[in-house]
């Protein structure tokens, strides 16, 4: 039986951590990568045979677009040569909605997916939205090639995949942002740089992982750790006072989510 041929247009790193889960799995897919501008790490794979780096296009059982959506109208035509009747496409493109992606291509069989950063360490999320026309092994196959960049949620709704964009597309920014901003504040009252920065990282994995593991919801073991009277509680005061992070998070989620719509029109 033929590998499987994959054809992954793009290679940063999110492209790269796909390929990398490929390469590492038992099955050895037929990986063909279009980058004008490949990383080291992907010249050394080309390097040492296990892909094949900017080769004339044919079409593919896989075709995964994995550019910036800005760039995909320009290019969308010369991807077709890619695409045959039984090609499955998948996008990992922020704002480009399925039926796009089915006028540009030229092709029924799309898949739509927002990953997040992490899973370039293998630790993020993905969820999926198809076209009417993708069959279950189609999507299985889909799962499957996503597994290397972590937990795989979907099919959903795709008018949801505006709001998943700005929740856990985005989301990964938004808590780097808060260990900066956590850190910054205990710096502000004395700590040293580098133990804030520590702690602050290591308090953010722990509570993630402990809210993962757990049965209980985020409000309920924010309740736990809250004495009333106690130091958390006095820190809850501020960030949860009118105008603190509840309705700032709304405001920005909002924000994100209209920002992905304004792409998908750029796209038109």
């Amino acid at each position: 039986m033929a590998a499987q041929s994959i054809a992954l247009i793009g290679a940063g790193r999110m492209g790269a951590a796909l390929a990398s889960g490929w390469l590492a799995g038992k099955g050895k897919p037929d990986i063909r990568i279009q980058d004008p501008k490949p990383s080291e790490i992907v010249a050394a794979w080309a390097e040492a045979g296990k892909v094949r780096l900017n080769p004339d296009p044919e079409p593919v059982d896989v075709l995964i677009v994995a550019v910036k959506p800005q760039v995909f109208p320009k290019m969308a035509d010369s991807l077709k040569a890619w695409i045959g009747p039984d090609t499955l496409v998948i996008s990992i493109m922020a704002g480009t909605r399925i039926k796009q992606l089915i006028e540009r291509l030229d092709t029924k069989c799309v898949i739509r997916v927002m990953p997040n950063t992490p899973g370039a360490i293998g630790k993020g999320v993905s969820v999926i939205a198809r076209s009417d026309t993708v069959m279950a092994k189609q999507l299985e196959i889909a799962e499957n090639l996503l597994k290397p960049l972590g937990a795989v949620i979907g099919p959903v709704d795709e008018k949801h995949m505006s709001v998943v964009t700005g929740l856990s597309g985005s989301g990964p920014a938004y808590i780097f942002l808060l260990a900066e901003a956590m850190a910054d504040a205990a710096m502000a009252e004395g700590l040293p740089a580098d133990l804030a920065e520590q702690l602050a990282a290591l308090t953010i994995e722990g509570a993630a992982a402990l809210m993962v593991q757990s049965d209980e919801p985020p409000s309920a073991l924010r309740k736990a750790v809250t004495s009333p009277g106690g130091t958390t509680q006095a820190a809850l005061d501020i960030l949860m006072d009118e105008g603190g992070m509840p309705i700032l998070m709304r405001k920005a989620i909002r924000a994100a989510a209209n920002r992905d719509r304004e792409l998908s029109r750029d796209t038109d």
